[in-house]
């Protein structure tokens, strides 16, 4: 079968859940199947050719369309006056569609794929069999940011989630399968048939994160996309808020804030306690000298990866019950779970003192993950449903 599929970014370097779902179900489906993928490019310093050389193997043809600057500010405002979700209007060209199309009618694939609603004004008219992956509610998840924003993009977050849950709703309609990455996510599309949307997880490459034996620099550790908004939001609340309470009674304790592109508010925290790493070529060096990992996350939607990874890589965790909703962990058994900043330091304080604990949550979770997260699974789930359809 051929597969058309349409991302919203190319999806290499791996800093993004996006991107690792698509690179992985890309892996996955081409042992079967033959894709022809389609990104889209807004970075235009991206290293398109080491992209290019990553995913050249698992695809029969792999295409990057530029999206100008001048372009992307142009359809926004478009979007606005149109009653269009911002997001939407920033994705879209005209000549990215005129493209998009030459490539459907040159490859003849038998299905699309469309990763994020950001994709779908590209797809939804067109009259082959079709996918939609939501992948997590946008709506739901400009929602969360609302109430921990200032004027006046607090005005703008709640236009643009009245905007995006009407058009999660509308794209529901165009889309022969609809797919999403867990069920705590799927109550937030704002349809009456959303029972028909299925649940496709992400993975973990076990191979890939797999622990190494490295000295333990820091004490406490978050990974992630630091330009994300939750993620921002996190580190404010972990450093800010949960770190005080924790130097009161260990002054000593140090954090690692590893991931690509801090935001300036991220920057500003940075000490001789509190380490911002940036971009590291290899994540796994940022869990290997680390004790124990955190995700204090209050905002955002979907399922976090780096929670999958740092299991995997034999870390005790502790996070928050909105991550958990999505994971499905065991409180005390997978991981630790806490509700505000000084329940999150009391776990913290009780790992220290306990490493018998430790040892069991970091057996208890890579079992757990081994067991519901593979990539092989998870993407199977997928591709038995683009196959039905298209028989």
């Amino acid at each position: 079968m051929k597969i058309f599929i349409l991302l919203s970014r190319i999806p290499y370097p791996l800093e993004k859940g996006d991107k690792l779902r698509a690179f992985n179900q890309i892996k996955i489906l081409s042992q079967k199947h033959e894709i022809i993928l389609c990104a889209l490019n807004t970075l235009p310093k991206s290293d398109k050719q080491k992209a290019f050389e990553s995913l050249q193997p698992y695809c029969r043809s792999v295409n990057f369309i530029d999206l100008p600057l001048t372009g992307r500010i142009f359809n926004i405002v478009k979007a606005y006056f149109k009653g269009l979700p911002l997001q939407v209007g920033f994705f879209f060209n005209k000549r990215a569609q005129k493209k998009i199309n030459s490539l459907i009618e040159e490859y003849k694939p038998d299905h699309l794929y469309g990763q994020l609603v950001r994709t779908a004004p590209y797809l939804m008219h067109r009259p082959e069999k079709k996918t939609i992956d939501y992948q997590d509610s946008f709506a739901y998840g400009i929602k969360r940011r609302i109430i921990h924003s200032y004027f006046p993009l607090r005005n703008l977050l709640k236009l643009e989630y009245k905007r995006l849950s009407h058009f999660e709703q509308k794209v529901f309609d165009y889309f022969d399968l609809k797919t999403i990455i867990s069920e705590e996510d799927k109550k937030w599309i704002d349809h009456p048939d959303k029972d028909q949307i299925h649940v496709i997880r992400n993975g973990v490459d076990f191979e890939f994160f797999s622990p190494e034996p490295e000295e333990k620099k820091y004490d406490i550790v978050f990974t992630g996309n630091m330009q994300y908004p939750p993620n921002v939001d996190a580190v404010r609340f972990l450093v800010n808020d949960i770190m005080p309470i924790i130097w009161k009674k260990k002054p000593q304790t140090t954090v690692l804030i590893a991931g690509a592109s801090p935001h300036k508010n991220i920057k500003k925290l940075k000490s001789k306690k509190v380490i911002v790493s940036g971009w590291m070529p290899d994540i796994r060096t940022a869990y290997n000298s680390s004790k124990i990992f955190i995700a204090p996350m209050r905002l955002g939607t979907g399922l976090q990866n780096k929670i999958l990874e740092a299991m995997t890589m034999e870390l005790p965790v502790i996070s928050t019950p909105i991550v958990n909703k999505t994971l499905n962990a065991t409180d005390r058994k997978d991981l630790l779970i806490g509700k505000n900043a000084s329940d999150l330091a009391e776990k913290i304080l009780l790992l220290f003192e306990n490493i018998e604990l430790q040892k069991e949550l970091t057996t208890n979770a890579k079992r757990f993950v081994q067991k519901n997260y593979r990539w092989e699974d998870c993407t199977s789930e997928l591709e038995k449903l683009i196959r039905n359809l298209n028989e």
